[in-house]
């Protein structure tokens, strides 16, 4: 099995060190692995798409714009009440 080095915060390490139950290579490994699945998953699905990186940057452009727009109206209406 390989070796890998991992920095955390001093405040983050005081808070593990509370926790003397969990085994934290164990926990990271899981985190790393479940992070892993999900990227392949979406290569998997990224494979199957017709989508082009122009068709995915107009996409992300209008769902931002329309969740922009949502915000401002949710916001205007917080504001006449």
């Amino acid at each position: 099995m390989a070796n890998i080095t991992l920095f955390v915060p001093d405040l983050l390490k005081t808070r593990m060190d509370t926790h003397p139950e969990i085994r934290w290579s164990a926990a990271v490994r899981n985190v790393i692995e479940r992070e892993l699945d999900a990227l392949d998953e979406f290569e998997q699905f990224a494979r199957k798409s017709r989508l082009t990186p122009y068709d995915v940057t107009r996409l992300a452009q209008d769902v931002n714009n329309k969740a922009a727009t949502h915000a401002e109206q949710l916001l205007k209406e917080a504001q006449r009440k």
